[in-house]
């Protein structure tokens, strides 16, 4: 836990350590406070009122300097709580912003915008509220289980064989209520993602669910939440109760132990200064159990902000792409694949198998197949959104793992099936991919990629503001602008992972349009679906379960027997469909 802790503050990690020093000196100051009251009482019941009176003003320095000690540790942890907000949310941004991307999926997403806002409130709120009682009930318990030793050996007995029993059972219920809090946090999660989901899915949900807006999805994560919700609260309760009784159980073993040796001491006509003696334990015996009552009921609480830290060493344990020591830089726009398998994960098969592929500077290579053949998966592989599990992935001539992240963005322009704009102008957006572009290097990029004719019939052209995610515009709209933010990058290697999809004809045919002007100046790796952009391909690879099972032109495997030529069967099958109405009309198809 406080691993986390030092991850988050870094270099501000002192503060943590400084606090927690005082916060034994406290817990420290308060036993032996507390511990005071022995010869303070032992002089009053013997009638040696001076001795008391002198101990009485010691005790009364220590009450004096544990409230002065007491504010500030309080302080000092507030400065901590304050470090992680300030410094806690930096730290995890600088780390995530060095994972790999294909570490940001919708669930890992979610999780990461649950931790860097709720989160980190909570656990800010920890070092002041929570460590502080929950330090000072564990040491002050062992201040005064060294006393009780010098005062009643049966009692101190009973008392350091309650310690690591209770402690025990803290740890027991903690346990049992880890799993209910997993659960919950992992619902959350969850109904957060449905919720920003339901929002931007209007328009489909009320297509096909009415005015309602199609409220299943979220109706159900809701109610996993709260059921989850439900059986946090019934596990954290009787955690709270159980321990409780484990330390009133502990109570009354020393009562009882007491009470026996009090009655032998009386029965046995000893010395007034045995009975004393026993009479103080019993004071000390109240004062022993009451910081550990208190680290009962802090023990739920610890064990809630345990889950957040749990997250949050979950995301710093996920371990961004090595870099290399000494970067080589690319030369060209030549991508060969050696012999490349690759799997998600180690208890996962494999996606990819024994893939060698050779794309020369400036083509075009369109990959085909079936959903789930791995054509996606391979072009995250030479964009490095992960590392292969077996050969290797090379673009200009260099390994891409003996690039620098720097020359491998260099290397490649991307453009994804679900094109995001960023909130600002069309101009701001196509500058994404060269910040220090000058106007008519916008407008080159924008004739190339066909949104000049999108740009001249809006009323403030290519300042025109895009909307949040680009929702003024339409998806076709959207693309041919990340298709022109893209080009403006001027990679000598572009990926294109269906940009067609979805698309109107109109779209499609700017977007093919725009590729073939592409073609011969940059190398291009292109998923689609549509035949006009697969057939102006200068090679066409066709994965099947994740291997390469043809490979050729056009030409070629449009007159052999093979998957190629079924896609292709397909297509005009497709193409020959009509509805009925339109084809009455038209004299048949």
């Amino acid at each position: 836990m406080l691993k986390t802790f030092i991850q988050l503050l870094g270099e501000e990690a002192p503060v943590l350590r400084r606090y927690l020093w005082m916060t034994l000196a406290y817990g420290l100051l308060c036993g032996l406070t507390i511990v005071t009251l022995v010869p303070v009482l032992t002089h009053l019941l013997g009638s040696e009122l001076r001795s008391a009176a002198q101990w009485l003003v010691v005790l009364m320095i220590g009450v004096a300097l544990c409230w002065a000690l007491r504010r500030t540790v309080e302080k000092a942890g507030i400065r901590v709580g304050i470090a992680v907000l300030q410094g806690g949310r930096h730290r995890l941004g600088d780390h995530v912003a060095r994972l790999p991307v294909g570490w940001f999926s919708a669930q890992n997403t979610a999780r990461l915008s649950h931790v860097a806002s709720q989160g980190m409130m909570e656990m800010a709120q920890l070092p002041a509220h929570v460590f502080t009682p929950l330090i000072t009930g564990v040491v002050t318990p062992v201040v005064i289980l060294v006393a009780l030793f010098t005062l009643n050996v049966q009692m101190g007995l009973i008392a350091l064989v309650t310690l690591p029993i209770l402690f025990g059972v803290f740890a027991f219920t903690a346990h049992l209520g880890q799993r209910a809090d997993q659960s919950f946090q992992h619902n959350a999660a969850l109904t957060s993602q449905r919720m920003v989901e339901f929002a931007q899915a209007q328009s489909v949900l009320r297509a096909f669910n009415g005015e309602d807006g199609g409220t299943q999805f979220l109706e159900q994560a809701i109610a996993r939440q709260q059921q989850s919700a439900k059986r946090l609260i019934h596990v954290s309760a009787m955690s709270v109760v159980f321990n409780a009784w484990a330390v009133q159980a502990g109570f009354a073993a020393l009562l009882v132990a007491a009470t026996l040796s009090l009655g032998e001491q009386v029965g046995a006509n000893l010395q007034a200064g045995s009975v004393i003696a026993v009479i103080v334990s019993l004071l000390l015996v109240s004062r022993f159990i009451d910081p550990l009552l208190e680290v009962a009921g802090y023990s739920e609480v610890l064990r809630g902000a345990r889950g957040q830290l749990e997250a949050v060493r979950g995301i710093f344990a996920v371990q961004p792409l090595p870099q290399p020591a000494a970067p080589q830089a690319p030369v060209g726009g030549s991508v060969e694949l050696r012999n490349v398998s690759f799997r998600y994960a180690e208890d996962q098969s494999e996606v990819l198998r024994d893939i060698s592929l050779r794309i020369e500077p400036g083509s075009m290579t369109a990959l085909v197949g079936a959903s789930g053949s791995g054509k996606t998966t391979l072009v995250r592989l030479i964009a490095r959104f992960f590392d292969v599990t077996q050969g290797s992935v090379i673009l200009g001539g260099v390994d891409v793992r003996q690039m620098s992240s720097e020359q491998l963005a260099g290397q490649i322009s991307q453009i994804f099936q679900d094109a995001y704009l960023f909130q600002g102008s069309i101009a701001d957006n196509i500058r994404i991919g060269k910040p220090d572009a000058s106007d008519a290097q916008i407008m080159e990029a924008a004739r190339q990629a066909g949104v000049i004719e999108i740009i001249e019939r809006l009323p403030q052209g290519l300042e025109t503001p895009v909307g949040e995610g680009g929702a003024r515009l339409s998806g076709g709209e959207r693309q041919r602008i990340s298709i022109a933010r893209a080009l403006i990058k001027d990679a000598p290697i572009l990926l294109v992972d269906e940009a067609t999809a979805a698309l109107d004809a109109e779209n499609q045919a700017a977007i093919a349009d725009a590729l073939a002007r592409l073609r011969g100046t940059r190398t291009l790796i292109v998923i689609a679906h549509q035949l006009s952009t697969v057939a102006m391909a200068d090679q066409i690879v066709v994965l099947d379960q994740g291997r390469i099972s043809e490979r050729g032109a056009h030409s070629a495997l449009s007159t052999e027997p093979g998957l190629y030529a079924h896609f292709l069967a397909q297509r005009r099958a497709a193409k020959g469909w009509r509805i009925a109405g339109a084809s009455g009309s038209e004299g048949g198809s």
